[in-house]
């Protein structure tokens, strides 16, 4: 039996994401709290990371399957009327690794805008306004471009940005468009919140990924004799002891054994928080009376109001001069933030990208992707457990522009992408611009494979060669869905077209959100405590109560910063 079995301590935080790697850390630096992290998939110590973590591509990592939830699907259309839902499934991948989804992740340090968290104060998260947030984003990073009151120079995140003169050709052609469209440029989206194109900052340093794992997990972290980590743990379930939780069960390399904690922070994101605490029967008492699970706490907001970022995309061919140069690894390096003008919408509610290089194979190194999303959505899904096998990955229905808002924004912003596809900029570095939705034969091709880095070495040589094989293949193989003319000669067809091709970014969240004590559908408290319950908190993603307008990394980490300042001013 495992050292660990039948042992307690002050704090088990079940997920070592990226704000479980905060909390663990921060804990622990009271030497009086005796601290474990548990993390689903692989720890990997300082200096041991495989090449795959510390690369500044994201796919590298991301289409790997020994670092995510590699058999966790969702469904992204909006829900039908009364027909049998029919709707496909499709991969998600979330990490499942330390540093979680900021070990896989495109590493985009956007903050939000201040309504954001104003916002989340005014639907009942006292205490997490822009003022009572900032300080905390500040304590996080280390801004190596920007200084003064709105940016932090000492913490663990180190953050820096590419400016215009290094750009690639794609990137550059882009942003000319979007001056020609009538935006300005913003050299600080941190700071200055109005509508633009800015380089985007990132988590990186000395061309490697910087992780809450790398960043806050350091040996110096892990030597402290009250901090133990213990990978490839899985939690099967909550204990309890009348209405408080007392530990976990664990199940590690073969073994199912018990943990005694004084307190349980579960920190596995905003699919895997949900399932923990529905298969250990914390959620809505009818559902899981149906499950064949015992009701330990009537909590109906359990696994609801599940929210993304939706988008949809176009795909380009880039030109040889526009592609990533050998020192440049990352995919992204600016972006437009911009507002729909839809009324009760707020300013800064849209977003568009350029994404560089889409995948990590040949021809993701020729194909880029013009990404564009609703920054400040409003459609809400929902995360259920596997009827057949709670301990499987979730059942997860993200509804996606269920809400009327949503889909009309995502119309506005495709006829803006169009419009910069007319750019000469634009097509000066790249052609065959088209709609896209993530395929099947896409999706195929992503994963990291010795077959298919040949059969795309092979595709990428001869889309090069031919102008008119290339158009073929696109259209045969790459391109799914209506053309461009389809889209604007037809409102239905555009409408139908975003409904099925529309995809989150891999920023779930609001599954347990945090709320007032009266709200029936609040999960937490603005401490993270879950209500109705002792000994038992959430932090990570899935206690914001709306997903903020941005990629939501940054806002993960400052979530274990603020909860573990709470926790350790409540002791």
């Amino acid at each position: 039996m495992t050292e660990f079995a039948g042992r307690h301590f002050d704090y088990v935080i079940v997920g070592g994401g990226a704000a479980g790697c905060v909390v663990a850390a921060r804990l622990s630096e009271r030497s009086s709290n005796r601290v474990l992290l548990l993390e689903a998939g692989e720890d990997f110590a300082p200096g041991t990371e495989p090449d795959e973590i510390r690369d500044t591509f994201a796919g590298s990592a991301h289409s790997n399957p020994r670092f995510t939830w590699a058999r966790q699907t969702v469904t992204w259309p909006p829900r039908p009327g009364n027909a049998p839902d029919q709707r496909k499934k499709v991969r998600y991948a979330q990490g499942r690794v330390i540093g979680g989804g900021s070990s896989v992740n495109g590493m985009i340090s956007i903050r939000g805008v201040p309504t954001d968290y104003d916002g989340w104060a005014e639907r009942g998260a006292a205490g997490w306004g822009w003022d009572d947030v900032l300080p905390y984003f500040r304590k996080m990073e280390t801004d190596v471009d920007y200084g003064g009151p709105l940016h932090g120079a000492d913490g663990p995140m180190k953050v820096r940005r590419y400016f215009a003169d290094q750009w690639p050709g794609f990137t550059t052609g882009f942003m000319a468009a979007a001056k020609e469209q009538g935006w300005s440029a913003l050299a600080d989206k941190n700071a200055d919140f109005s509508d633009g194109y800015f380089p985007i900052a990132v988590a990186h340093a000395d061309g490697r990924r910087v992780s809450a794992a790398t960043a806050y997990l350091t040996a110096e972290a892990r030597a402290r004799p009250n901090l133990d980590i213990l990978g490839e743990a899985r939690v099967e379930r909550l204990l309890f002891s009348g209405a408080r939780v007392i530990g976990v069960k664990l199940h590690h390399k073969g073994q199912v054994f018990d943990i005694n904690a004084g307190e349980v922070i579960v920190s596995g994101g905003a699919l895997q928080s949900p399932a923990l605490l529905l298969r250990s029967g914390i959620g809505p008492g009818e559902e899981l009376a149906g499950l064949g699970i015992d009701v330990a706490l009537h909590k109906p907001g359990v696994g609801k109001h599940l929210m993304e970022h939706p988008g949809v995309n176009f795909g380009v061919y880039m030109k040889r001069d526009a592609r990533l140069t050998p020192e440049l690894r990352l995919p992204m390096y600016a972006g437009l933030r911009w507002s729909s003008g839809l009324e009760g919408c707020p300013a800064g509610d849209m977003y568009m990208i350029p994404m560089n290089k889409s995948f990590w194979h040949a021809i993701g190194e020729r194909m880029g992707l013009m990404m564009m999303w609703v920054n400040k959505s409003y459609s809400t899904g929902e995360v259920t457990l596997n009827g057949s096998d709670h301990m499987a990955e979730p059942e997860v229905d993200f509804n996606m522009v269920s809400d009327r808002r949503d889909l009309d924004r995502l119309v506005i912003g495709t006829r803006k992408m169009i419009q910069m596809r007319a750019s000469a900029s634009l097509r000066g570095v790249a052609s065959d611009i088209f709609p896209i939705s993530y395929s099947d034969r896409a999706r195929r091709a992503a994963v990291y494979s010795t077959f298919n880095k040949i059969q795309t070495w092979v595709g990428g040589q001869v889309m090069d060669a031919s102008g008119s094989l290339r158009r073929y293949l696109i259209r045969n193989l790459v391109a799914d869905g209506p053309s461009v003319e389809d889209l604007l000669e037809d409102q239905s067809v555009m409408e139908s077209w975003i409904r099925n091709a529309a995809i989150g970014h891999f920023h779930a969240s609001c599954s347990l959100r945090m709320g007032a004590a009266d709200d029936p559908m609040a999960v937490t408290d603005p401490s993270g405590r879950v209500y109705g319950i002792a000994g038992l908190r959430v932090c990570d993603a899935s206690i914001m109560p709306a997903v903020p307008c941005a990629n939501t990394n940054f806002p993960t980490i400052m979530v274990g910063e603020k909860i573990a300042a709470t926790i350790l001013a409540e002791t």
